[in-house]
């Protein structure tokens, strides 16, 4: 790159990122990972994180959208120091606000010669690309740098297009995560950077707003790789007229993959963050595993706190390979985070989810959150999600009379499950200790020494009797909390309905 135009070497409190989504449809997992690593580096360095909107496309963008994109940061604890909502030097921090600035760039741009006036319609570029024996697929060809090509395609009724003249040598950057790379000249042709009626387009905002803000670090996705010398282009343009200071680095982040080789798609459910939330991510659950979608904290290590991330975090070390999301592997993760959580904490959050379940309602009463608080020690280890509250809790917050009993639980019992539960009801109607050990010497004494039963099999019928579930919170815990009244009425019930 030649040296009249300087290249930032920002570095701690003077790094600036920025993320900027355009506000159309559902914040998906790719985005919230660009928004992740720019926050990352800018905490790891002590530097500014911007957040702005490019909200210039009308037909596309949304102020739904919008307010998604903040919950989306918010929920995941992405907190910016500039920017939309906050406020800060550099306002507005949306594009659809900030005409007047790009039109008085765009006015000194051409008055420097850096953009011309471009009349050529799509079908005259493709017809001289033909009658020049040039590849259609070449597009433009620069041909209107000439004034009296210009001319001869003016026409009185025609809005010329604003085209920027690239530089005539090879345009090369060091990558931050995927090293030096070169686009020879001629590589690309002139390009549009303002539409026949005025409409700057993103090729032209985007790094105008960048020079403004003094980014310094723009770290983006792979995907936008192609368009980085047409930016790199148009920044030298802007140093010349002194809109930019500098080139700033550039980091592009590996591609998230779905199923296969394919990137993962908007549509695919495992992209919707907010649907992930709905089955019960904890966002330091969720924001663990995005950081992991292309970095490493270390070796053998997977599970680490935000403080951490922001500790360790380099965009230099990012992996350029493709990185895919693995459901499983999130969900593994997302237990490991619940699993830390201070059990008040996770009961806090678990009501929502068990009142959308009706397992609570609106207004939970005192006696039913104490109850929760209790049980939550005895769920804390056997959940990923906090969606799986209402399976394992129900149970307790509902009478014999009521319980809900599965019925893949019934057809999986054992024949003689009759009589595992008049011997467990025999035994349990007889103990006169009903904390969880004295539960479990009760059925142990009658189940395993005195019917001869295996304790992988002893406990079936009492779990699905008392849970009507399959799996459960531990039995002998979850029969000390319900009571030897419930319990009993429970089995009794069972027994009943298998009569």
């Amino acid at each position: 790159m030649s040296t009249a135009h300087p290249i930032t070497t920002a570095t701690g409190a003077d790094v600036r990122v920025r993320f900027c989504p355009s506000p159309t449809g559902l914040p998906h997992v790719g985005l919230v990972r660009t928004a992740l690593f720019n926050w990352a580096q800018a905490r790891h360095t002590g530097g500014t994180f911007v957040f702005r909107i490019e909200d210039t496309d009308a037909a596309r963008d949304s102020e739904q959208s919008f307010e998604q994109i903040i919950d989306a940061l918010t929920w995941m604890g992405l907190d910016w120091d500039e920017g939309i909502v906050k406020g800060g030097p550099d306002e507005p921090y949306r594009q659809s606000q900030r005409g007047a600035i790009y039109q008085d760039v765009i006015a000194r741009l051409t008055a420097s010669g850096h953009l011309y006036e471009s009349y050529m319609t799509a079908a005259e570029i493709e017809a001289r690309n033909i009658a020049e024996g040039r590849a259609v697929q070449q597009g433009y060809g620069d041909w209107e740098r000439d004034p009296a090509v210009r001319d001869a395609y003016r026409a009185d009724d025609r809005q010329p297009a604003l085209r920027l003249r690239v530089p005539d040598e090879d345009l090369s950057f060091d990558d931050l995560i995927r090293g030096p790379i070169t686009f020879a000249a001629g590589s690309f042709p002139d390009f549009v950077v303002v539409r026949p009626g005025g409409q700057p387009l993103y090729t032209l905002v985007n790094p105008v707003d960048d020079a403004l803000m003094r980014i310094t670090d723009v770290l983006r996705g792979e995907d936008l790789l192609p368009s980085t010398p047409r930016q790199i282009a148009l920044y030298h343009a802007l140093i010349d007229i002194g809109v930019a200071e500098w080139v700033p680095r550039f980091g592009h982040m590996p591609l998230v993959l779905g199923d296969g080789t394919k990137k993962l798609s908007k549509r695919d459910p495992e992209s919707n963050l907010f649907l992930h939330r709905e089955r019960g991510f904890i966002p330091e659950g969720l924001l663990n595993y995005l950081a992991l979608l292309g970095w490493s904290i270390g070796p053998d290590r997977d599970v680490f706190s935000q403080a951490e991330l922001a500790a360790a975090f380099d965009i230099r070390n990012v992996n350029p390979n493709p990185a895919r999301f693995d459901l499983k592997k999130a969900e593994s993760i997302n237990g490991d985070h619940i699993r830390l959580l201070d059990p008040d904490d996770l009961a806090a959050r678990m009501v929502p989810y068990l009142q959308v379940e009706d397992v609570l309602p609106a207004e939970p009463t005192p006696g039913q959150l104490a109850l929760l608080r209790e049980l939550t020690p005895l769920v804390q280890e056997r959940m990923q999600l906090l969606g799986q509250a209402p399976d394992l809790l129900a149970s307790f917050f509902t009478t014999a009379a009521d319980l809900v009993v599965a019925e893949d639980a019934v057809a999986g019992l054992p024949k003689n499950a009759d009589e595992v539960l008049a011997a467990a009801e025999e035994a349990l109607a007889a103990a006169d200790d009903w904390t969880a050990h004295g539960v479990k010497a009760a059925l142990e004494g009658a189940l395993i020494d005195g019917l001869g039963l295996k304790p992988r099999v002893a406990f079936g019928p009492v779990r699905v009797a008392t849970s009507g579930r399959r799996v459960s919170p531990p039995l002998f815990e979850s029969l000390s909390i319900l009571g030897a009244d419930e319990t009993l009425a429970r089995i009794r019930r069972l027994r009943s309905a298998l009569a």
